[in-house]
C-alpha cells in the first residue's frame, strides 16, 4: 500500500495540470472580430449639410386670385394642364361689361366720323378764306368779309381739332371698359402647368379680406427652372459662398447624387426655433435636363463643398475617436490609441496630416462593445 501513494500523487497532480490548462483556455481571453480598414490617398473634401430637410421649389410659382369678386362661368383648364402667357384660366360674369366694351368702340368709330366730318369742313373753310384773301388784295372782296371767312376757318380748325380729341376721349373710354372686362379674366403671367385650381363653374368667388389668406384660385408652377432651398445652421452659413459646388440628393431619387451650385444665401438668420436659427440657401442642378422628372415639393439634402483636396492621406471618419484619436492594432493584434492631427473632414473621410503611414490598419467598427485600447482583435473576416 505504502507503493501506491507516489503514483496516486502523481496521478493526482497532471489531473489538476490538466483541469487548470483547460480552464485557462476555456477562461482566456477571445479575440474580438472587428473591421479593419487601411490607410490611403484619395479625394477629401470639407463640407456642410443642412439642418433639417429641404425642399424642391420652381423659380416661379403663383397663387392666382382675380382682383374682384364674381361667378364663375368659364374655366377652360384643369389640373395638370400646361398653358401659355396670357391664356385664359378663369371667367366670371361679365356680360355687361362686354357690352360696354362694345359701345365704347362704336363710339370711337362715330367720333372718328365726326372728326372727319369737321377737319373737311375746316378745310373747305381755310380754302374759301385764302379766296377772299386773294380777292381783298385785288381790292375785289371787302375787308369784312375776308375777315368773317378768316374767323370761321380758324373756328372749323377749332372743331376738327377737338373733334380729334374726342376721338382720343373715346379711345381711352374703350380702353377703361377693356380693363374692367379684362379684371373678370384670370390669365396666366407665364408659361406653366397648373397645379391646383379651386372653384367650380356656377360658383361665386370673392377676393381674401384683408389678413386672412385664403387658397389661390389657380396654383401655376413654372416647372421649366428647379432649385434646392434648404436651411444651414448659422454657424456654417459664414462659410458659405455664391458660386461653391454643392451634392444634391432627393428621397425620390435615392440611388442618384445630383451636382450643383450654391445660388443664393438668404441677407439674414431666421429665428423662429431659437435654439436652431438657420440661414435659407439655394443650390441650383448644374445640368438642368436632370430635372425633368422632379417635382416641385420634393424633399431634397444639401451638402455644400466648402474646399478640396486631390491624393489627401486618409481615414474614414467613422473611424476617428473624440480627441482625434483612432484605434490601431499592433503585432499581437491588440488595440491602442494613435493620435492625428485632421485637416479636411466631412461625413465619410478626413484627412490625416500626421500620426499614420499609408499602408496601416486602423478600426473601423469602433461602436462595438469591447473595442478599445488594450483589446484583442481581429479582422472580422479571418476564422478563428
Amino acid at each position: 500500500m505504502k507503493r501506491r501513494w507516489p503514483k496516486l500523487l502523481l496521478l493526482l497532480f497532471f489531473a489538476g495540470v490538466i483541469v487548470a490548462a483547460l480552464s485557462y483556455w476555456l477562461m482566456r481571453p477571445r479575440p474580438i472580430p472587428v473591421r479593419l480598414v487601411k490607410v490611403e490617398r484619395g479625394l477629401v473634401q470639407s463640407s456642410v449639410a443642412n439642418t433639417r430637410a429641404g425642399t424642391i421649389k420652381a423659380c416661379r410659382r403663383s397663387g392666382l386670385s382675380p382682383s374682384q369678386g364674381g361667378q364663375i362661368v368659364r374655366m377652360p383648364v384643369k389640373e395638370g394642364d400646361r398653358v401659355k402667357q396670357g391664356q385664359v384660366l378663369l371667367e366670371f360674369w361679365n356680360d355687361d361689361l362686354a357690352a360696354r366694351l362694345v359701345l365704347a368702340r362704336r363710339k370711337i368709330k362715330a367720333a372718328e366720323a365726326q372728326a372727319r366730318q369737321a377737319c373737311v369742313q375746316a378745310e373747305t373753310a381755310l380754302r374759301e378764306s385764302s379766296r377772299l384773301r386773294k380777292l381783298h388784295e385785288q381790292r375785289l372782296a371787302s375787308a369784312e368779309a375776308t375777315d368773317k371767312a378768316e374767323g370761321e376757318a380758324r373756328a372749323a380748325q377749332a372743331a376738327c381739332e377737338a373733334a380729334r380729341v374726342n376721338v382720343e376721349v373715346s379711345q381711352a373710354q374703350t380702353d377703361v371698359a377693356q380693363a374692367a372686362l379684362d379684371r373678370t379674366r384670370l390669365v396666366a403671367p407665364f408659361d406653366g402647368i397648373v397645379a391646383q385650381v379651386n372653384g367650380e363653374i356656377g360658383e361665386f368667388v370673392t377676393p381674401s379680406p384683408v389678413g386672412v389668406p385664403t387658397p389661390p384660385a389657380v396654383d401655376l408652377i413654372d416647372d421649366s427652372c428647379i432649385y434646392v432651398s434648404a436651411p444651414m445652421d448659422e454657424v456654417d452659413a459664414s462659410r458659405i459662398r455664391v458660386g461653391m459646388p454643392a451634392r444634391i440628393s432627393l428621397d425620390a431619387f435615392s440611388d442618384r447624387i445630383f451636382q450643383g451650385r450654391v445660388r443664393r444665401i438668404a441677407p439674414y438668420v431666421l429665428d423662429r426655433e431659437k435654439q436652431a436659427r438657420t440661414v435659407e440657401v439655394e443650390a441650383e442642378f448644374s445640368d438642368p435636363q436632370v430635372t425633368a422628372n422632379m417635382l416641385a415639393g420634393y424633399s431634397a439634402d444639401l451638402e455644400i463643398i466648402l474646399a478640396r483636396k486631390e491624393n489627401a492621406l486618409r481615414v474614414p471618419t467613422e473611424a476617428v475617436l473624440e480627441g482625434n484619436k483612432v484605434l490601431v492594432p499592433d503585432g499581437e493584434n491588440r488595440l491602442h490609441e494613435q493620435a492625428i492631427e485632421k485637416g479636411l473632414s466631412n461625413w465619410e473621410y478626413t484627412e490625416v496630416q500626421s500620426g499614420l503611414k499609408p499602408g496601416q490598419q486602423v478600426v473601423l467598427s469602433v461602436d462595438k462593445d469591447g473595442v478599445e485600447a488594450g483589446a484583442l482583435v481581429r479582422p472580422a473576416d479571418q476564422s478563428q
